[in-house]
């Protein structure tokens, strides 16, 4: 069984902070990349960032760079997503991702999924 579980979304005010984490079963860091996608309420789902396999390299969309962090846990197998300064733009379902040793922004390049947690930022 290989699976992704993505928990931490919650309540937060505009310029609050939350960490997700993306706990993986099944499958090793050491052979896959994770990436974070969000989908916002009417649209459409959209890449938000990538961790590599092997070194870590990172990579973030435009909007959230500088705000967001990611970050992963090899001996937890673990990965996780600060998002700090939040704005209500940011409030979206967040999915984690795995995919075999790419980073991809495109969803349907992922091989598996996480559940989804509900990010809402808020006054």
């Amino acid at each position: 069984l290989r699976s992704s579980s993505g928990v931490g979304g919650g309540l937060v005010q505009p310029g609050g902070s939350l960490r997700l984490s993306c706990a993986v079963s099944g499958i090793t860091l050491d052979y896959y990349a994770i990436g974070w996608f969000r989908q916002a309420p009417k649209k459409e789902r959209e890449w938000v960032s990538c961790i590599t396999r092997g070194e870590g390299s990172t990579y973030y969309q435009d909007s959230v760079k500088g705000r967001f962090t990611i970050s992963r846990d090899d001996g937890k197998n673990t990965v996780y997503l600060q998002m700090n300064s939040l704005k209500p733009d940011d409030t979206a379902v967040y999915f984690c991702a795995s995919r075999y040793y790419f980073c991809s922004i495109e969803g349907s390049d992922m091989d598996y999924w996480g559940k989804g947690t509900l990010v809402t930022v808020s006054s």
